[in-house]
């Protein structure tokens, strides 16, 4: 009973796989996100004009007070399509895994500049304003993340991967376990993205105004609740790993991973230069991490080959 039940579910487990994190299911979501985010993006700016026109009243409206802004509503559906894409490499890689957490952040700091414009004032006083400060930090962020995230990336390409012509028993269970993850986030990511989206529009209606409500702050929509989901998952990758290799070096790594999340996670309960802060710092926390790895990965395979081969 048991077995026929093991093999029920992992049946039931490749089949959703394919159909949502297969190669051609890829390339439909780049499709479809590309026509939803375009769309999105020119009804965004429909309403813009019928707000200028009086439509919707002398109330002011942030998400309509000026034409830039616009960009936000289409850079939303950029950011889904990258939570997808998270998911879709966990299987392959976790530090690429993890390498999308930071693009994603990364995207989630730009998208709010594009938010934040219609704030701003050009005047002398320009660093004695609160939005004028946030947007200067904001843009020499997306810089440093953008520098730290091309370290990270080539990290990742200097890194030690030992050649396997076929996966042993444990290395076939642990991609086997990445894979029954990934296929479980999809769906909850999509429930946790219609809860935040209905939770949001609630509040608007309750509120009357974008920034009244306890919801208010678009940049924490969904993104937050996200980062603790994916705590949890780092979490259950670090102890599954356990599975696959018990070494010091990658014990530490995962561990150190968990902490950059964890940071990400707490910077969207921070605002000015604490959210910055911790921004930055859990990207960076993450680049040494992997530099540290690397180091422990190259040591461990000097040890292990004989003088004749170090030498040459």
């Amino acid at each position: 009973m048991l077995t026929r039940l093991s093999c029920a579910l992992s049946r039931l487990s490749d089949w959703s796989q394919e159909k949502t994190l297969s190669e051609s299911a890829r390339k439909r979501s780049e499709q479809w996100v590309f026509f939803i985010a375009l769309t999105s993006f020119f009804v965004h700016l429909a309403l813009i004009g019928l707000y200028y026109l009086g439509v919707f009243g002398d109330n002011r409206i942030d998400l309509l007070s000026d034409p830039i802004v616009a960009i936000y509503t289409p850079f939303s559906f950029i950011l889904v399509y990258e939570v997808y894409l998270l998911i879709y490499f966990l299987p392959a890689s976790i530090t690429q895994y993890i390498a999308k957490q930071y693009e994603i952040i990364t995207l989630i700091v730009i998208r709010r500049i594009f938010k934040d414009i219609s704030d701003l004032e050009l005047t002398s006083s320009w660093f004695q304003k609160k939005e004028s400060l946030q947007f200067t930090y904001d843009i020499i962020t997306t810089l440093l993340l953008f520098a730290l995230l091309f370290v990270f990336y080539l990290l990742m390409n200097k890194a030690w991967r030992p050649m396997i012509k076929e996966p042993d028993a444990a290395l076939s269970q642990f991609i086997a376990i990445k894979k029954h993850l990934s296929v479980l986030l999809v769906p909850v990511f999509l429930l946790l993205a219609i809860y935040s989206f209905s939770t949001w529009v609630i509040d608007m209606i309750q509120f009357g105004n974008d920034l009244s409500g306890p919801g208010g702050n678009l940049n924490n929509i969904f993104f937050d609740d996200f980062f603790t989901v994916l705590i949890l998952a780092d979490v259950l990758l670090l102890l599954f790993s356990f599975v696959h290799r018990q070494s010091f070096e990658k014990v530490i790594r995962n561990s150190g991973f968990i902490i950059s999340t964890v940071m990400l996670k707490l910077s969207f309960s921070a605002t000015g230069l604490l959210n910055i802060s911790l921004i930055l710092g859990a990207v960076l926390f993450g680049v040494c991490i992997l530099f540290l790895y690397n180091q422990y990965e190259r040591l461990s395979v000097k040890e292990a080959l004989p003088t004749t081969q170090i030498d040459a």
